[in-house]
């Protein structure tokens, strides 16, 4: 599809949102930060960290969880809340004027007559998969937005100290303890982690079992992920950048640090195949959302409190939208 669109008689050049995201990404790696991880006390931040939508409250998911991460008003606001600013004038709340919002993204399948089809006689179609861009503000740009206040624990209870311990416990996975290293073992399908005590606290401990276990979900009995990659190999990489991200998503839902160590050598494997594919990173953050999708299951109450949950961002109708074939 041509990417210059005629209006009022002039060409002009479509934005290239896969190429904005990637670069975004590409920039905070180059400077050292994954953008995914959240370097806060997640004790003294005041409430969840994971972005929701302010009228839905549903979670934004993907790779609008990490660009929203990304904004400046997750660190400073202590608001989690966005909404589009149609969704806030249906509320009777303002966006203060000159504020600057966030894009954030919504796939969307277009039906369309396939003209390449052999003329039988029948009826063609196909689907066109589109990307929808719209912009959404943080609650701290809306005027009239009622105040924000963090659900207690009683209403988030898998934020208490079990909460990992009761995810790993139900995913049924075989978890053997010893040695200096942590890792899952596809041939195995086993987890292995260092002893409890060799951890920095409990909480460091809870993180990297999260992480495990989001290896963990790509068995081919799970959710089905290429876990062929050798040491050092693009497969193994891309697998690495699934379980970070997806970690952080469950860490960052339980309260617990998103800090990992990862080996260097990531960063320079990260960076090259998202350079040379601007999809990649919208591809591992879908496949890092089912997995700590697939994590979080495991804690009844988290799975209770999505129970009436469609699984998708909330769209704007008005909003452009762009070709993602």
């Amino acid at each position: 599809m041509n990417n210059n669109i005629k209006r009022n008689g002039r060409a002009s050049t479509r934005r290239d949102h896969y190429q904005d995201v990637t670069d975004r990404i590409v920039a905070a790696l180059e400077a050292g930060t994954a953008p995914w991880r959240r370097p806060w006390d997640p004790e003294k931040s005041g409430g969840p960290l994971s972005p929701i939508n302010a009228v839905t409250g549903r979670r934004y998911h993907g790779i609008n969880d990490l660009l929203l991460g990304m904004s400046l008003f997750s660190f400073a606001s202590g608001d989690p809340r966005y909404c589009s600013y149609k969704q806030a004038k249906a509320r009777g709340w303002q966006v203060r004027a000159g504020e600057k919002g966030t894009t954030v993204f919504f796939y969307k399948q277009l039906r369309v007559e396939d003209r390449d089809a052999p003329a039988d006689g029948e009826e063609h179609t196909r689907n066109i998969p589109l990307l929808r861009a719209y912009t959404v503000f943080n609650g701290s740009q809306i005027d009239g937005i009622p105040e924000f206040v963090p659900p207690t624990i009683e209403e988030a209870p898998w934020r208490r100290f079990d909460g990992a311990d009761i995810i790993l416990r139900n995913s049924g996975a075989v978890v053997r303890i010893g040695g200096d290293q942590a890792f899952y073992s596809p041939s195995t399908d086993h987890i292995q982690l260092p002893p409890e005590r060799a951890f920095r606290s409990p909480e460091a401990y809870a993180a990297v079992q999260m992480h495990e276990l989001c290896h963990y979900s790509g068995a081919p009995s799970r959710l089905n992920r290429d876990l062929t990659g050798r040491f050092g190999s693009a497969k193994y990489a891309f697998e690495e950048l699934v379980a970070d991200i997806a970690s952080c998503l469950v860490n960052t839902e339980l309260g617990l640090p998103t800090e990992i160590e990862n080996h260097a050598s990531y960063i320079s494997f990260w960076l090259a195949r998202l350079k040379s594919d601007k999809r990649e990173i919208f591809r591992a953050a879908a496949a890092a959302q089912k997995a700590a999708d697939y994590c979080l299951a495991f804690h009844p109450d988290f799975a209770g409190s999505q129970s009436d949950s469609d699984g998708h961002d909330a769209a704007e109708s008005d909003a452009p939208l762009v070709e993602a074939a």
